[in-house]
Order: C-alpha cells, then structure tokens, then sequence
C-alpha cells in the first residue's frame, strides 16, 4: 500500500449543531453526511460559509474535506463545519492560524436558544399585566 496521508480532524460547534471533520491532501472534494457540500446545503449562502476558512487560506483545492453532522438546523450545520475546517486547517499548519483568526473563523460563536422561563409563555415573553 501507498504511503498513508495525513489525515487532520477536528470537532465545530455552533448553536445546537456539532460537526466531526476529517481533513486530508486532496483535490478539493467536499462530503457532508455522505453527499456533497452543494447536496446537502441545497442554498448557496450555506455552502460558502461552510467552506470559507478553505477560501480564506486559499487551498480550496489542496484539501478534502469529509463531515459528519448532527444537531440543529441548517444554518446552524454550516457554521459548525466552517468551525471544524478552520480548527482541522490549525492543525495542518499553525501558521494559518493567524488568518483565520483574522477572518473570525476559529471563534466558537456562543450564542445559543435562550430557555423557556416557567410560569411565562416563551424566554422572555411575559403575560400582559393588569392594573385592574
């Protein structure tokens, strides 16, 4: 067997939704859950922002990148990937880091559904007062 290639993973989160990356030496192919990127983000927006550490360093086309996704909704899901590229591409080259730091990417964004308060029907919604 040939020579094994190296292989970078890395675990983003973002709102509910966790994605585990394998990033490896490639031609730029993109798997999420089994599908293509543009498959399995069906809008566009998602889709870049999925793969934007990949533009910011500008090796789109050296790596593959393979995720598992779970959690949370779709916007959700691409922000977790974007987070897990970013962190797998820190840890191919820690030189990178300093764009991608730059760029925003290796920021875990914190903010997450705010719970549902008892006795008041939603997180912040009261019942209407009455004076009389």
């Amino acid at each position: 067997m040939s020579a094994d290639l190296a292989v970078f993973t890395a675990t983003g989160r973002r709102k509910s939704a966790t994605a585990r990356i394998r990033l490896s030496e490639g031609a730029g192919k993109l798997v999420v859950n089994g599908r293509e990127l543009d498959r399995y983000f069906s809008h566009e927006n998602f889709a870049k922002q999925a793969y934007a550490p990949l533009l910011t360093v500008e090796l789109r086309d050296k790596f593959d990148v393979s995720a598992n996704v779970s959690g949370g909704g779709v916007g959700g899901q691409a922000g977790a990937v974007a987070h897990g590229i970013a962190r797998a591409l820190q840890k191919f080259n820690p030189e990178l880091r300093i764009k991608l730091k730059k760029a925003g990417h290796l920021k875990r964004d914190p903010r997450e559904k705010e719970r549902k308060k008892a006795g008041q029907p939603g997180a912040r919604k009261r019942f209407q007062f009455s004076k009389r």
